[in-house]
């Protein structure tokens, strides 16, 4: 399983030292987001509330930068000084974001509809029909199917970033000050969206896990629940945790407490659909800037 990487701070600090030394407010505004996003980066905390104020930053972050591309002077500076291999670099950069924005928002709406079945089948079964065992093992199938897509996406991402990286600080690419102010939105993105896809599927990344079938998971469901108790478990993992205990064990009162769990999931899911879709649209607002200043 992918992990977050630590010290990114210095391979994010590449901004060109051309720019004048008294920049424009909204450079500074930028430089302020983008500090904050960077001082994240230094935590493993994957728990929905530094997940939501990642999304948050990304959010602040890319307004920013929606107002600097309006600006007369950086329109010009950047049509004048960007190489056809600067552009496209930039344009190729912020279509693999807006990709990966795509898949973590394919995951959340995934999980929320498997979760809305599960919801479903519990109200009806209480937790103590073959019924709602059988559609709990259907979940637990579809969220390590999912882990394992999420995998893969996590290999590409990371192919991105160092890519981002070296696009960064190649001198013959990074020609304009706002060029480099462009990529290290972009890599600072491009680990946020890293977090989130890891908080989505296995934030401890215990990929033993992976060997583990359907059954042998409900024949270690006490240990599963044990274990989760001893760590900052995360709204997916409280879910997993408490339906291997809920099948295994065939309780009400377990039924009443996965539900709570899910309740508390189906919150989570909401708040991440939005801060998502949200930051998609700046990229997106962001993307047909950059084209219109590029085709004029």
């Amino acid at each position: 399983m992918a992990v977050i990487e630590t010290n990114t701070k210095s391979s994010l600090h590449l901004r060109s030292n051309s720019l004048p030394s008294s920049p424009h407010p909204l450079v500074s505004q930028f430089e302020d987001n983008l500090k904050i996003l960077n001082n994240s980066e230094g935590t493993t905390s994957l728990s929905s509330s530094s997940v939501c104020n990642k999304l948050n930053g990304m959010q602040d972050l890319n307004d920013c930068i929606g107002k600097l591309l309006q600006l007369p002077t950086e329109q010009q500076a950047l049509s004048r000084e960007c190489n056809e291999r600067s552009v496209n670099d930039l344009l190729e950069g912020s279509l693999r974001i807006l990709d990966i924005c795509s898949i973590a928002k394919d995951f959340l709406s995934l999980s929320k509809e498997n979760m809305y079945e599960l919801q479903s089948v519990i109200r009806r079964k209480r937790g103590i029909e073959t019924g709602f065992t059988v559609e709990g093992v259907k979940y637990m199938a579809f969220r390590k199917n999912m882990k394992k897509q999420i995998r893969k996406a996590l290999v590409n991402l990371k192919t991105m970033k160092n890519e981002s990286i070296d696009s960064s600080s190649n001198k013959d690419n990074n020609s304009s000050p706002m060029f480099g102010l462009l990529k290290e939105a972009e890599a600072v993105t491009l680990y946020s969206l890293e977090h989130l896809l890891l908080f989505i599927s296995d934030p401890k990344g215990h990929s033993k896990h992976s060997r583990w079938s359907i059954i042998s998971k409900l024949m270690h469901s006490k240990r599963a629940v044990s274990d989760s108790q001893e760590s900052d478990t995360n709204e997916f993992e409280k879910v997993d945790s408490a339906l291997l205990s809920l099948i295994s064990h065939n309780k009400t009162s377990s039924a009443d407490n996965f539900q709570s769990h899910m309740e508390n999931l189906e919150i989570c899911i909401q708040d991440l659909e939005i801060g998502v879709e949200h930051i998609s649209r700046k990229l997106i607002r962001n993307r047909v800037s950059l084209l219109n200043i590029f085709n004029h």
